[in-house]
C-alpha cells in the first residue's frame, strides 16, 4: 500500500475506479460463519439450498460487504477516514466461484458542519460479479481535511 495526501478539494465527482477480481471460495464462507455465528443453512446447508429458489448455497451479505471494502482499500491517505458506511443493499446472491471486482466512483462532497476544515466525501461502491451485474451497492462516507483550512 502507498500513502499519499488527497485532501477534500482534490476530489473530483464522477472519478472512478476499479480493482482486480477475487473469486469467494467455501473456505471464505465457512471462516466468515464461524466469525459471525452466522450458520444459517442458505450459507451452510448444500442439500437444503437444493430445496431453495438458488439451488446452491450463497455467500453471506456481510461477507461480500467485507471483501469489498477490503478490495477497495488500496492506498493510504492519512488526510481522510472512514465515516461510515449508508444505503447498503445486497442486491444479487454470490455463490461459490463467483468472482467479485469492486467500482469505486466519487459521488458527492459536501459540507461537515461538525468541523469546517474538514468535508464528505461520498464514493458510491459497486461490487460487481463476473458476469457485470451489480450484487451489493453502498455508499462509502469519508471525513476529509480541507487543504484550504490548513494550519
Amino acid at each position: 500500500m502507498s500513502m499519499r495526501s488527497i485532501f477534500f478539494e482534490d476530489y473530483e465527482v464522477g472519478a472512478s475506479r476499479e480493482t482486480f477480481g477475487r473469486t469467494i471460495t467455501e473456505t471464505d464462507i465457512v471462516v466468515h460463519a464461524g466469525q459471525t455465528g452466522d450458520f444459517y443453512p442458505h450459507h451452510m446447508d448444500a442439500e437444503w439450498c437444493k430445496t431453495q429458489d438458488f439451488k446452491q448455497r450463497i455467500a453471506h451479505g456481510t461477507l461480500i460487504f467485507s471483501v469489498g471494502v477490503g478490495m477497495s482499500a488500496g492506498e493510504i491517505n492519512p488526510e481522510a477516514f472512514s465515516y461510515g458506511y449508508d444505503r447498503l443493499r445486497f442486491i444479487k446472491p454470490v455463490f461459490i466461484g463467483d468472482t467479485i471486482h469492486v467500482r469505486i466512483s466519487i459521488k458527492e462532497q459536501r459540507a461537515y458542519a461538525k468541523r469546517e476544515d474538514h468535508g464528505i466525501v461520498v464514493e458510491q461502491l459497486e461490487v460487481i460479479n463476473q458476469h457485470g451485474a451489480a450484487v451489493l451497492v453502498c455508499e462509502h462516507l469519508l471525513l476529509v481535511r480541507k487543504k484550504s483550512l490548513q494550519g
